[in-house]
């Protein structure tokens, strides 16, 4: 990781596999069509509205922070993700799982269901249903499919999948729920065992994460998962 001059107006990326290959086929074929911003970097415990030299300077700390590069991994970066909320919303939305940690074994899968709340942890606000995340869905990733993989969702659909940058076998998805059969906006992951588990020994317990993130509302939660031959 290294930092950048931010005396400059400086834009860092770093290009998948499949946007090198756009690239190659000339400026046409390589269309930037939906970017999200995010303030990782910035530590607002800086804020000082008691600077000596006035209001002008509270923030002054802040805006001479260095700027990180480009981190082609997505559990590292764009973690706090800048977002535009329904008008009338009056509380931030966050992501809650019904489950700390997920135990996968060779005998029984695991399941894991996830929701967004509002900040005051209402399924509703003013009356209405609860439909963040209802449209656009949330962003899946399994950061390791060696010994478990995320196979099946429920009342949800999975309108893309593949796998992911951080590790060759990682397996991220887009999952909408489906909102016309439940009343909320919640989807259920369940994560199935690979051949694999069963020639572990007893003693021997794998590990990974599941993470999910709220393509509308930027949530996200991390969900511990442990692997084990019984």
């Amino acid at each position: 990781m290294g930092y950048l001059d931010n005396s400059t107006i400086t834009v860092d990326a770093i290009l998948t596999k499949k946007g090198r290959e756009y690239l190659a086929q000339g400026r046409n074929a390589f269309n930037i069509t939906q970017f999200a911003l995010a303030d990782d970097e910035v530590d607002y415990d800086l804020w000082n509205p008691a600077h000596p030299l006035g209001s002008d300077y509270y923030g002054v700390v802040i805006e001479n922070m260095p700027i990180t590069e480009a981190v082609p991994d997505e559990t590292q970066s764009m973690k706090y993700k800048l977002l535009t909320l329904p008008r009338g919303t009056t509380a931030i939305p966050f992501l809650q799982a019904d489950k700390s940690t997920v135990s996968v074994t060779d005998a029984q899968d695991g399941t894991v269901r996830v929701e967004t709340f509002y900040y005051s942890g209402i399924a509703n606000q003013n009356g209405t249903q609860n439909l963040l995340n209802a449209v656009e869905g949330y962003t899946v990733t399994l950061l390791d499919s060696t010994y478990v993989s995320m196979l099946k969702t429920l009342n949800a659909t999975v309108i893309q999948s593949g796998g992911g940058i951080s590790a060759a076998a990682s397996q991220t998805a887009r999952v909408i729920p489906n909102t016309s059969s439940q009343t909320s906006n919640a989807i259920e992951i369940i994560l199935v065992h690979q051949p694999g588990v069963e020639s572990l020994q007893a003693d021997v317990i794998k590990s990974t994460k599941l993470i999910i993130t709220g393509n509308e509302t930027g949530g996200r939660v991390v969900i511990p998962v442990t692997i084990q031959n019984v």
